[in-house]
């Protein structure tokens, strides 16, 4: 996968009704659903379905791995990995992660970035959590006044945490694109 990544940060695990939900959800969305684990899905989704504008293509599918992890549910050590080296979210978010669900696009086209805000903001619909976006120092001035920011941070990697409101708001804004 050489796509954008989106971080939804949870508070706790997933329920089990959650990840049903969840797996309801990409199933009705997608051309195309593989289960690798429960909570662990490789998928095509129609960007236009999510509200992108049709990528105008005969064939508009775009690929994306979606993955809850954390204690319990499978990834664990990716999820450790993932925030052993970041900041102290308690602060900015009102909790500590215990738990994520990462969105990863399969290609890297502006329709993929789009897309990944789209079904990121979907999935949180699902399972709720807060949005992690890094930025590039552009898009700071950008994002900042958006509805749905909770929080943001400076230094060399900037980063955003939002709403599933945040990235509908972020995501058709000139020139968006996701940092990783």
């Amino acid at each position: 996968m050489g796509g954008p990544v989106l971080v939804i940060e949870l508070a706790e695990a997933v329920p089990t009704a959650g990840v049903k939900r969840l797996r309801g959800f990409l199933v009705g969305s997608s051309a195309r659903f593989e289960e690798k684990r429960p909570g662990g899905y490789d998928l095509n989704v129609f960007a236009d379905r999510l509200g992108a504008p049709a990528p105008g293509e005969l064939d508009g599918r775009r690929p994306f791995l979606v993955y809850v992890m954390g204690p319990g549910i499978g990834d664990e050590e990716t999820f450790e990995a993932e925030h052993a080296d970041g900041p102290d979210l308690e602060p900015l978010i009102g909790f500590s992660p215990t738990h994520a669900v990462d969105v990863i696009a399969g290609c890297n086209r502006p329709i993929d970035h789009l897309a990944t805000a789209l079904l990121t903001a979907a999935i949180m619909d699902v399972v709720g959590g807060v949005a992690n976006a890094e930025l590039l120092d552009d898009q700071v001035a950008v994002v900042d006044g958006l509805p749905g920011v909770l929080a943001m941070t400076d230094g060399p990697l900037p980063a955003v945490f939002g709403t599933a409101e945040f990235l509908r708001a972020w995501a058709p804004q000139p020139g968006f694109r996701l940092l990783k």
